[in-house]
Parts: structure tokens; C-alpha cells; sequence
């Protein structure tokens, strides 16, 4: 999940500790009727699989290009460390996020 903007692993959080704090999870990126653009590049670009570690990684690529918009593969990997995939393969999610970057970059113009 993130927690006001930042990605946690929900499994470590006390129930009490995110009173008071934004949380986001997978569900609530979209708007109800359509996907949200990097829910839509990491189906585009076949970015999951068994949808085990699918929500880890869409809602760390949100964290990542909220904080940074045009971060290098080397960056998108460091950022991406902590989420492990044994279906996808790794070429397939960063080929989401840049998808997801130019989908974020035409919506904002």
C-alpha cells in the first residue's frame, strides 16, 4: 500500500499506527470505471502474471513517479528493489513504467 504517498508493506503496520494517514492500495488508483494509466501500461506491456506482486509494483511505480518523473532504468530498478516477480520478468515492468511515464505525460498536458 502507500501510505501518504509512500509505499509500506501493509503486513508490517500496526493496525492503530496509519489513523490520521492517506492510504492508497491498488484499488483505490483507478477511478471505479476505468484504470488508472500505469494499471493500464503494466497491462499493455504484460507486466503481470499471478497478480501475487503486481499491486506491490503498480503502487511502488506511483511512489517513484510521483517523487520522480523521469527516472533513469537504473533509478526504476533501485526504486523497484524490494518487489520480487518470478513470473513476469523484469523487462516487462520496466517497460510499464515507461509506458506508464509517457501515459502520465500526455494526461498532464
Amino acid at each position: 500500500v502507500l501510505l501518504d504517498r509512500h509505499p509500506v508493506s501493509w503486513s508490517f503496520l500496526l493496525a492503530a499506527r496509519p489513523a490520521g494517514h492517506e492510504i492508497t492500495t491498488l484499488e483505490g488508483l483507478g477511478d471505479g470505471q476505468s484504470l488508472h494509466p500505469i494499471q493500464q501500461a503494466f497491462v499493455a506491456e504484460r507486466a503481470l502474471q499471478c497478480a501475487y506482486c503486481t499491486p506491490g509494483f503498480v503502487l511502488a511505480v506511483r511512489a517513484l513517479l510521483d517523487e520522480n518523473p523521469r527516472p533513469s532504468d537504473d533509478e526504476v530498478r533501485e526504486y523497484l528493489a524490494g518487489n520480487l516477480c518470478r513470473c513476469a520478468g523484469y523487462a516487462d515492468i520496466l517497460r510499464a513504467v515507461r509506458a506508464a511515464q509517457e501515459k502520465l505525460r500526455a494526461a498532464a498536458t
